[in-house]
């Protein structure tokens, strides 16, 4: 856990300091893929609910943010990845952070069970109460399944925007919510590949500490192609279409051949070329992510517009 009096401020905290403390990029992934959910719901929205839905399910996100760099300051004083976050570097206090998240988790569940529904602001309290709690304090420095368990946590927002939207949980929610689940272990494995020393260093049991490469390279595999039949199946419900199809058949199997270049690299290949295509890989699932949901958005726009076709039924 965090000791709070490790460091001092070495200076007083700007704006930019606990915008940081909320992980903005994070939280553009959240706000995202919470609007997707929102916006391909079979049920119209206010724009001002459905503002105010993505409002607080962003300072929800950041919340959950803010509490995780609270407990972890102790780690991430160690590993280089997060050595310039607000807190080990001085910039914003332990108290401080902890303050900020409380406060901004009870706003965003309680606002946004009141600008949209109950099962919304549950869900969104379930999903920082998981994060934090769940992932953050038990999972993450216990077991190297630490980030498919935990992965549940980002999963959960295109779920919290077609609650906004619905008042509940449908097929096509629960499908949004497998979709990022499985992307998040291949995701984060391909980034721990390169980033090994960090984690072996800060004593968080990744699987590439606990079981190595070779062990880590098989799962990224086996999660790629569990993954892809959650973007086909997508496609085959009331919000898919072909534009989601044709994003699904294209990102899948391009996600599968960076799995597979992965699988059959060796520790001292990866090393020569400075993990080349972990890296590579890594990004690509970035915007994997992006692509899917935006293809479901796409799909959304064009039976707005009265061009969009349905592939089954």
């Amino acid at each position: 856990m965090t000791d709070s009096a490790v460091i001092t401020n070495e200076r007083e905290a700007g704006f930019g300091d606990y915008v940081a403390l909320l992980k903005p990029r994070v939280m553009s992934l959240v706000v995202f893929t919470a609007l997707v959910g929102l916006l391909v719901a079979p049920v119209p929205v206010h724009p001002v609910v459905g503002f105010a839905a993505i409002l607080f399910i962003a300072i929800g996100g950041g919340a959950s943010g803010a509490l995780n760099m609270w407990w972890d300051a102790d780690i991430d004083r160690i590993m280089t990845r997060t050595q310039r976050r607000p807190i080990p570097s001085g910039k914003v206090g332990s108290e401080e952070a902890l303050a900020l998240g409380l406060a901004l988790s009870g706003l965003s569940v309680v606002m946004l069970g009141l600008a949209a529904n109950v099962m919304a602001g549950a869900l969104l309290a379930f999903t920082i109460f998981f994060y934090v709690v769940i992932y953050t304090m038990w999972l993450k420095r216990w077991t190297p399944q630490n980030i498919v368990i935990g992965g549940a946590a980002g999963a959960f927002p295109p779920m919290i925007g077609w609650a906004a939207a619905t008042g509940g949980i449908s097929v096509e929610s629960v499908l949004m919510f497998l979709l990022t689940f499985m992307w998040t272990p291949p995701h984060f494995w391909a980034l721990a590949l390169f980033m090994k020393s960090d984690y072996s260093e800060a004593g968080v049991p990744m699987l590439t500490v606990t079981h190595g490469h070779d062990a880590t390279r098989r799962h990224i595999l086996a999660y790629t192609v569990l993954l892809a039949p959650v973007g086909v199946a997508l496609a085959f419900t009331s919000i898919g279409g072909p534009a989601t199809l044709a994003a699904a058949v294209v990102l899948n199997l391009l996600f599968l051949k960076g799995a597979w270049a992965i699988f059959r690299r060796s520790t001292e290949q990866a090393v020569a070329d400075s993990y080349a295509t972990e890296k590579r890989v890594f990004k690509f699932s970035l915007l994997y992510l992006f692509a899917m949901f935006g293809a479901l958005l796409a799909d959304a726009t064009f039976r707005a517009l009265g061009w969009g076709l349905h592939i089954w039924p």
